[in-house]
């Protein structure tokens, strides 16, 4: 066993975090600190890995007691500002072969040779010194860009490979500087599930991975936008990639589905939110047996006197809640207002929730209103306080193009809220029902397809008319948060799974 492993552990639990908590608010970060709180008598110590330094700046979550060690690392300084170590280049001609065999040409390896890789970074037998500097790494490019390479530009071929793997260089050694603890976690696969198998193979620990979403999935849809790539394709969102797509894409799509295969076998536990994405985790290469599904859980005693002082009766207001951004699709949600408002003149439309991130869209958004004549129905509220908004909603509407199990649904169900949604996500197992005891309870809300306004928009006409079927989705969404989604089950899930994890130790 090497030094690093032999070290006293300083936390129970560290967790492995990709922009997210501290410094980004909502969404995964709340989970994170939710499951920080909710177990205060284990500590925990964080890396967390950012893009651009000057993007994140104060920290929007108060670090609790019980995280005793924080380390940050940004990826962009690894190409940007490398650090020479002035040393002799130590990597070999064979392990920067297979460096570049594993991540970038399009033979499909094999498990052994992804082992050999990760030992690889583990150990420092390949160093960021090697990558940008050594005649081995500039072989073994040279003759993958002759042999495989389909994009004219060596300069793309170069530069791309570059600004691949310099940032897995720098994680790995920071990585082996971490201090020492019982269980590895990751809320993601990418580079933070990249630094989980690396310490696996140091500290010889168990590494649990949870996906909120399919991180493989979403840098795809990412990819597929990028306006950095110098050619356009309409193939990167495919599961395969095509012979037609632009091949500086496909570079970017093969290096985090192989990244995605090198965690999923490394991980002994890997955790979804919902089935739907469990079943696509084996698709993606996870092993069945090591997939489970643990949902999100909300504090509902935080929700007991709301509910009670919700006033009787529909109100006649429906609210989307979340960010002003293009995924949550702010514009069929008016869209569908302007027909709720032709059937039922005295529904308000309001829209809670930050608008800095994206202007551009924002303005977009409020031009919408007024080309669609919705001036006296729509409001925008910025940020608000969900427990004084939700109760006001006769409904909340859900538009996104993509979520994973919105943690904003089950609060509108403890609220005493209905919900509309797109089928995105869990959001049909979550309104129709999981398993068949489930399912028996009924429907708490309804399920729209994606983009789609008149169907929304019906949706919420019926709901908002029919007091028999609105009151039995609301009797039935505050009986399925409680049974299946209170934060209890799942801080308990996740106890039972880190102490688990350190028995093995």
């Amino acid at each position: 066993m090497n030094k690093t492993a032999s070290q006293a552990p300083v936390a129970d639990v560290c967790l492995l975090l990709e922009g997210t908590w501290p410094y980004v608010r909502g969404g995964v970060s709340s989970w994170i600190h939710q499951l920080i709180l909710g177990l205060p008598q284990l500590t925990f110590s964080v890396l967390f890995i950012g893009g651009q330094r000057q993007a994140y700046g104060e920290r929007r979550y108060e670090v609790p007691p019980n995280v005793v060690h924080i380390e940050e690392v940004f990826l962009e300084e690894s190409w940007r500002n490398p650090k020479r170590s002035h040393g002799k280049q130590k990597a070999s001609y064979e392990d920067l072969g297979e460096l570049f065999r594993y991540l970038h040409h399009p033979d499909k390896p094999g498990a052994e040779l992804g082992t050999r890789v990760l030992d690889s970074l583990a150990v420092g037998r390949i160093r960021l010194d090697d990558v940008l500097y050594s005649r081995a790494s500039w072989q073994a490019l040279t003759e993958g860009y002759l042999q495989h390479c389909a994009d004219p530009s060596f300069v793309n071929y170069f530069w791309t490979l570059r600004t691949m793997q310099s940032p897995l260089l720098m994680l790995a050694d920071v990585a082996r500087r971490m201090p020492r603890a019982r269980v590895l976690h990751s809320i993601s696969t990418g580079y933070a599930g990249l630094v989980g198998s690396i310490l696996k193979q140091l500290w010889q620990c168990s590494f649990l991975l949870s996906e909120h979403g399919i991180y493989t999935k979403e840098r795809k849809i990412d990819l597929a936008q990028a306006s950095w790539i110098a050619e356009t394709t309409d193939q990167a969102l495919n599961d395969s990639l095509a012979t037609d797509s632009g091949y500086i894409r496909v570079l970017w799509v093969r290096f985090f589905e192989r990244l995605g295969h090198l965690i999923y076998d490394s991980a002994d536990r890997i955790i979804a939110l919902y089935d739907g994405n469990r079943q696509r985790q084996i698709k993606d290469g996870a092993d069945p047996a090591r997939t489970q599904v643990i949902p999100n859980g909300i504090n509902l005693t935080q929700w007991d006197q709301v509910l009670k002082d919700r006033a009787p009766g529909i109100a006649p207001v429906v609210g989307l809640i979340g960010r002003v951004v293009p995924i949550k699709d702010v514009k069929t949600f008016l869209r569908a207002m302007r027909g709720v408002a032709t059937a039922m003149p005295e529904v308000q439309g309001w829209i809670v929730g930050p608008e800095e991130e994206d202007p551009e869209y924002v303005a977009e958004c409020r031009s919408l209103v007024v080309s669609l004549g919705l001036e006296q129905q729509v409001r925008f509220l910025g940020f608000q306080r969900i427990h004084e908004i939700l109760p006001q909603l006769g409904l909340m509407v859900l538009t996104s193009i993509s979520e994973a199990q919105p943690l904003v649904i089950l609060e509108a169900w403890a609220a005493g809220t209905p919900v509309v949604s797109s089928d995105v996500g869990s959001c049909r197992e979550l309104i129709e029902g999981g398993e068949a005891v489930d399912r028996d309870l009924g429907r708490a809300g309804e399920v729209v397809a994606i983009a789609d306004p008149q169907a929304t928009a019906l949706a919420i006409i019926e709901l908002l008319r029919n007091n028999e079927r609105w009151e039995q989705a609301q009797a039935v969404g505050v009986e399925r948060v409680h049974r299946y989604y209170s934060e209890t089950l799942m801080i308990d899930r996740y106890r039972a799974l880190y102490n688990a994890a350190m028995e093995t130790v």
